[in-house]
């Protein structure tokens, strides 16, 4: 394990936020979490809770610790609905939600960030549907694309004290995907298009967040990871 740390997870109170804040705690870590509501994170031996809507609040630095090992940044959207139909409202949507709430917050940590005793690491969210085409994905894709950017630039401009990586998985059963996943048959269905047929489960996302956060991965940076059951790299014939 590591030596004990000082963590941020943005949106760490449901999905894979939470697998990953519960993940640090029992490493041992602290853990400093933003959402909207703290939900189960009430009464967690080891976490502050404070109040944070990404579309909305400024990012309260006043917040944090003096230093940081590392930050997660978790909230996401799925807004999936055909080109046409996209308003430029929904796509500035996405885009705060996802690349402009991570950029307001890594700004707002750069400096205990920095302050780590040897060094910290950044882990963002992407999407399969970066790398692999896919229809109805034309807003999400678009702003998760430019996370995939903000991810390899910061990992150069911030090396070697810093490293940044991000997680590109396929639909994932947390509470952003219920919709998608109302039922069983949506759920057959969604689990049939991915060559290992079935969706993910937050913890694993959260167990590649908590390496990529631990100094097991500290010779990794720069790095857009897909963890997406075979979705965007893999074809099967029968």
């Amino acid at each position: 394990m590591d030596k004990s740390k000082n963590f941020i997870v943005v949106g760490g109170s449901s999905g894979i936020g939470l697998e990953l804040t519960r993940g640090l705690l029992e490493e041992g870590h602290e853990v400093t979490a933003f959402s909207r509501s703290p939900g189960p994170l009430t009464g967690m031996s080891g976490v502050r809770h404070f109040p944070f809507d990404v579309t909305q609040d400024d990012f309260p630095t006043e917040a944090l610790p003096q230093q940081l090992g590392g930050l997660a940044y978790c909230p996401g959207s799925i807004r999936l609905r055909p080109f046409g139909r996209l308003t430029e409202q929904d796509f500035l949507d996405d885009y705060r939600i996802n690349l402009l709430g991570a950029v307001a917050v890594i700004q707002g940590s750069l400096r205990p960030l920095k302050k780590a005793e040897h060094s910290s690491a950044i882990v963002l969210f992407s999407t399969v549907a970066v790398g692999t085409g896919m229809p109805f994905h034309a807003s999400i894709a678009s702003a998760k694309g430019a996370v995939e950017g903000l991810t390899r630039s910061l990992a150069a401009e911030f090396a070697p004290r810093i490293r940044v990586n991000a997680i590109a998985p396929s639909l994932t059963d947390t509470p952003l995907a219920e919709a998608l996943l109302a039922d069983d048959a949506r759920r057959k269905m969604a689990a049939d298009r991915h060559p290992l047929k079935r969706i993910g489960t937050p913890g694993e996302l959260s167990k590649l967040a908590l390496f990529l956060l631990s100094d097991a991965s500290s010779w990794i940076t720069g790095q857009v990871i897909s963890v997406d059951g075979g979705m965007g790299g893999v074809r099967t014939f029968k």
